[in-house]
């Protein structure tokens, strides 16, 4: 199995007193600690060598100094003199360096030209459109040299998925709070693979008054197409973190350039011709209209005394102070959500809302998910032959939950967190008159309305009897 390889851009801080006398001995034990574990991080410094005490040309620390000046083109003096020390200082990218460009062992590389990409969540520290243009502008950088293009998707597993954490993110590489480590990368590769993490500790800027959002996304970018480093101090790919002071004329080196074109070639050359697309773009879902007679939902549910209305990748919010419905993206509120939801309701003495896609459910906040989430549906108490619910809605007061799983139910007991006994049920059996395909369930006014297709039927739970049938989208004032 191929190794991960993971990049990871950090801000190392060495204390400027560090001493390197002329016979190699280093006075401050603890100095000389955080200089091997540079060696070792970014040098290929065994760490089963021991620190030396006196200086000998050929002992492994002093062979690796050589080659870190050696690499950054310092004098080759197996010295920690002020020149090396202050390289050592620098803000860098947390992998082994190499000479000119290079990529990652084996020169992993996208299969295909064309590559999706999701930006998961965003930072506080920017609008969210300055988000969007950075993380744009900066796969243009690669896009202009290459054939590759790019195209962002808002739901589902992209090529790359760019996100925003801190500390423990569960990729086994956490972040460290601000300084140090300020973002890292996968090779390109399925899964997490080819993804970008950024550590939302760090201070995110359109300029260079802090971390450049822009130029760090071009250079993780690069490690999500395959590259690795460069020793050429005027290469994107440099390991140490050195934006230009004037971004808005930035271009990559010609060894940028060599090191991408090694990978996937040039662009191709233009034509009179049309240029025919190598795979299908896939249309753009259309806006759902909220008072089409034909029109259905994913999945309904009640949040803080509002009305939630999912379609597609949005959401009609119906509120108590305003007649008339807001229409919000999805990801709008809960970047991490997919869209087309399967089913969402609401507990109400735990301030929650549960929301479903697949055999993955996730809690909510109001915007903000969970710890934890999401989950696998079987942790209910699902069997393995269920791989999805169609609906689900919540009864506050009995503290009850109905899952909805084609033409049958099952419930849920909120106060012993646990399926009940004899289910699943039919639902022609307990809820006569109700369509047996379930599309979301709302507990209103002491009715249960359920949604199937552009239809929504009020069900009295005390008579057992469906009361009226509407139109779905009458919720919405149509």
């Amino acid at each position: 199995m191929r190794m991960r390889h993971l990049v990871i851009l950090v801000l190392l801080c060495l204390p400027v007193c560090l001493a390197y006398p002329l016979d190699g001995a280093v006075k401050d034990n603890s100095n000389m600690d955080l200089v091997q574990q540079y060696l070792e991080n970014y040098f290929n410094l065994s760490k089963d060598v021991k620190r030396f005490v006196r200086r000998k040309d050929n002992s492994p620390v002093v062979k690796k100094i050589q080659e870190m000046q050696k690499f950054f083109r310092l004098e080759v003096t197996g010295k920690l003199n002020s020149d090396t020390l202050e390289v050592m200082r620098k803000p860098r990218c947390g992998v082994p360096d190499v000479g000119h460009f290079t990529t990652f062992p084996g020169s992993p590389k996208w299969g295909k030209t064309h590559l999706t990409y999701r930006i998961v969540n965003y930072t506080l520290d920017l609008p969210r459109d300055a988000v969007d243009s950075a993380i744009e502008k900066a796969l243009k950088v690669w896009e202009e040299v290459t054939p590759l293009t790019f195209s962002r998707i808002y739901e589902e597993e992209a090529d790359i998925m760019i996100s925003f954490a801190v500390r423990e993110h569960r990729d086994f590489f956490p972040f460290d709070g601000p300084g140090k480590v300020v973002a890292h990368a996968y090779e390109p590769g399925p899964g997490l693979y080819g993804d970008v993490h950024f550590d939302d500790d760090e201070k995110w800027t359109e300029d260079i008054s802090g971390t450049n959002l822009f130029f760090v996304a071009a250079h993780e970018l690069g490690h999500s197409l395959g590259l690795f480093h460069s020793d050429n101090p005027e290469a994107l790919m440099y390991s140490l973190y050195k934006p230009p002071t004037d971004l808005t004329r930035f271009q990559l080196s010609q060894d940028d350039v060599n090191g991408i074109q090694s990978l996937y070639g040039p662009p191709p050359a233009s034509t009179d011709e049309p240029v025919v697309p190598t795979e299908p773009i896939l249309p753009t879902p259309e806006t759902p209209d909220m008072c089409d007679p034909a029109l259905s939902f994913d999945a309904v549910s009640t949040l803080r005394g509002e009305v939630l209305f999912f379609k597609d990748r949005y959401f009609w919010r119906r509120t108590p102070w305003n007649p008339k419905p807001e229409f919000h993206l999805i990801s709008t509120f809960w970047p991490s959500l997919p869209s087309q939801l399967d089913a969402a309701y609401e507990v109400n003495n735990k301030d929650t809302v549960f929301i479903f896609k697949g055999n993955k459910f996730w809690a909510t906040r109001g915007n903000e998910i969970q710890a934890g989430y999401p989950r696998a549906i079987h942790t209910l108490g699902f069997p393995p032959t269920i791989r999805k619910i169609d609906a689900a809605v919540s009864d506050k007061e009995k503290r009850k939950t109905y899952f909805f799983v084609k033409d049958t139910y099952w419930r849920f007991d909120e106060n012993s967190q646990s399926m009940e006994q004899g289910f699943p049920r039919l639902i022609v059996d307990d809820f006569p008159g109700v369509e047996p395909k379930v599309d979301a369930v709302l507990q209103a006014f002491g009715f249960f309305y359920f949604f199937s297709g552009s239809l929504q039927f009020e069900f009295d739970p005390n008579a057992k009897m469906v009361t009226h049938v509407l139109k779905s989208n009458s919720w919405l004032h149509c």
